[in-house]
């Protein structure tokens, strides 16, 4: 049996390590969607801290508690389910885990990687501190989809849906603003008037070491007063060089149904779900998933590039370059290409008069067309010509190519240690779940639900050192059992004027005997010390913020916790009452930002735990303050010196 691994110390691990291997099949690709359409955006106004007050977090009624938001990988939910085990074809994601067991290499000497320190901890924004922002006008939210950078002082964390900036001790610089109100929109629900505003979801954020400016983007979806979604989407991008302070704000329409200049896509209006982001020398990056709005069809993944000097200027009117990457990998869609950033302005590839990198899975079924979701390769893409996005007639082009790697595949749910439910255990009591509902629980009796462990899509991707590196969430098998695990690439790219050339330099999986290690974020310095930071949870720990030490030469590393968890996740989107099947929410991403020698890596993790008689005191749900009727997730920042 392994040992666990306690804070601050390295845990026995499974290390899977396999390194310079040959290009794959893709390794010299023909050019993708070179040319893209060329529109122009408009500054829309500012967004900025202000102090509202709180709300009691009391639960209102389910009709004003939780929103009935988009689900833009809707297709892939339903047919999924909560049974995930392997995936809809788990022989075929069996049989590829046992082809590659076989080709293991031993793990990298002692000594290769350097043992991280763990600086400085704190809680982030926790769901009770959004739920109560603006006066509790705000909806009960899983999951958080963590967003973080760092730089001039300030830390900046973003949630679904709020908002703070810190000290680097972990002291607010701010306090717990909704985005709604960050943004200058409409509450998300007025409680005195029942009156909807527009959906802000999503965010995502980073520090730019040229421009010295923060950007901060999240997707805005319109909505009727009573609730109902218009179609009209768009991307707000705020800019700042003090987050708190004043940020300039821009958006960028993604309904791309022909308004507001947006090409005209099939199956539109469409919604540009899961914006990240990322700069080289001269552009900032944004990249989204495209699905039809009113259906569940997924076009493709949707590169934007811009002028980062422009933003950081606040210019007026500023250029996008778009492109559509439908068959742009061998005949398949694009699907969450997410763009690389640097940790340094040294370490921008500024050959090909400027060159951006971005890294890409191709495994989930908007990129097949397949309930497959196995795969032996994933995609390098690059944007070359990128100075000219500083001038009046930008002519970026777009290459990708593919790269093979071991068979990766959809992970299994992750289950968590068993602990006190108060909101499960509430909806199998008649007379507490009428408060919660209004009539006992038809589908009682609930159980604690496992956790949702993402899909195969790439996760933050950093460049340094001339490579790019990247992670994912992937079934691993592991003291004979399959996990889901964590599987990580280190890719060497170069480019030309008419295509982009990669190999992979070394690759591994990363997995923990009897847990489940999910939602990685991999973040290294210019120096090549790295972690990937993730969410640790099974049969031996509660959800809990951990990460792993990484090498820029030689991969992961021991397994260290940052936070350990506290209770059980215990959410609304895992109980049936709520949504039959559930899909118990957890991620969607978390975050690292690189901030000199040291990074600051932040994750989903549970940091409470209560009784049902607590959870019942008055005032209801809300067990002394650290949590809602419906939701107890919590986020942990940290700082590492690797």
């Amino acid at each position: 049996m392994l040992s666990r691994p306690r804070a601050g110390s390295a845990a026995a691990v499974i290390l899977i390590t396999l390194g310079s291997l040959v290009p794959g099949s893709g390794a010299s690709a023909a050019p993708s969607a070179p040319g893209g359409q060329v529109r122009h955006i408009h500054q829309s106004g500012t967004a900025e801290y202000h102090p509202t007050g709180t709300g009691s977090g009391a639960p209102g009624p389910l009709s004003t508690e939780i929103a009935h938001r988009h689900e833009a990988d809707g297709k892939h939910a339903a047919a999924a389910g909560s049974d995930r085990t392997l995936a809809p074809a788990g022989a075929a994601a069996r049989a590829a885990l046992a082809r590659s067991a076989t080709a293991l290499a031993p793990p990298p000497p002692p000594g290769v990687i350097r043992t991280p320190r763990l600086v400085t901890s704190f809680d982030g924004i926790n769901h009770r501190q959004h739920r109560t922002a603006n006066n509790g006008n705000q909806f009960s939210v899983e999951p958080p989809d963590q967003a973080l950078c760092a730089g001039n002082g300030h830390v900046v964390e973003a949630v679904n849906d709020a908002f703070r900036v810190y000290g680097a001790d972990g002291s607010g610089q701010t306090g717990v603003v909704d985005l709604n109100t960050f943004f200058g929109y409409p509450p998300a629900i007025n409680r005195s008037t029942g009156v909807f505003g527009p959906v802000v979801t999503d965010p995502s954020c980073l520090y730019d070491p040229t421009t010295r400016r923060f950007f901060l983007v999240v997707l805005t979806l319109a909505s009727t007063t009573d609730g109902e979604l218009t179609g009209q989407n768009q991307i707000d991008i705020a800019v700042t060089g003090d987050p708190t302070g004043v940020w300039k704000t821009y958006s960028v329409d993604t309904t791309d149904d022909g308004r507001n200049g947006t090409p005209v896509h099939p199956n539109c209006p469409c919604i540009g779900d899961y914006p990240h982001i990322g700069v080289d020398a001269y552009g900032f990056y944004l990249t989204t998933n495209e699905y039809a709005f009113f259906g569940d069809e997924y076009n493709s993944a949707q590169v934007y590039a811009f002028s980062k000097r422009a933003l950081a200027r606040g210019d007026a009117d500023v250029l996008v370059t778009q492109f559509d990457t439908t068959a742009a990998d061998a005949g398949r869609n694009g699907f969450t290409i997410w763009p690389a950033q640097s940790p340094s302005t040294g370490d921008y590839d500024r050959g090909q008069k400027g060159t951006a990198y971005f890294l890409s899975s191709n495994a989930a079924e908007e990129a097949t067309g397949t309930d497959d979701y196995v795969s032996d390769s994933i995609v390098t893409w690059s944007l070359t010509n990128t100075r000219s996005l500083d001038s009046p007639r930008p002519a970026v082009r777009l290459h990708d190519t593919r790269v093979g790697v071991r068979a990766y595949s959809l992970p299994p749910l992750a289950d968590q240690k068993a602990g006190p439910a108060p909101l499960a255990e509430c909806l199998n009591t008649p007379t507490c779940a009428t408060v919660l509902l209004g009539a006992p629980n038809p589908a009682a009796p609930e159980t604690l639900s496992r956790l949702d462990s993402n899909d195969t899509r790439m996760q933050q991707v950093t460049y340094t050192g001339g490579r790019l590196y990247g992670a994912l969430d992937t079934a691993v098998r592991v003291g004979g059992a399959i996990k889901a695990g964590i599987g990580w690439y280190i890719v060497r790219p170069r480019s030309s004027a008419t295509s982009v050339h990669a190999s992979l330099f070394r690759q591994g999986q990363l997995g923990l005997a009897g847990n489940h290690l999910i939602y990685p974020a991999i973040g290294l310095t210019a120096q090549g010390h790295g972690v990937i930071a993730f969410t640790l949870t099974g049969a031996g720990y509660y959800p809990s913020a951990a990460y792993a030490a990484f090498d820029g030469r030689s991969g992961a590393g021991a397994i260290y916790l940052a936070k350990a968890g506290v209770g059980p996740q215990d959410g609304f989107s895992g109980y049936r009452a709520f949504d039959d099947p559930p899909r118990p929410r957890w991620g969607d991403y978390g975050a690292t930002a690189v901030d000199g020698h040291r990074i600051w890596i932040a994750s989903e993790y549970i940091g409470q735990q209560c009784t049902l008689p607590q959870y019942t005191a008055d005032p209801f749900g809300s067990c002394g303050g650290t949590r809602t009727a419906l939701a107890n997730w919590g986020t942990r920042i940290s700082l590492i010196k690797p």
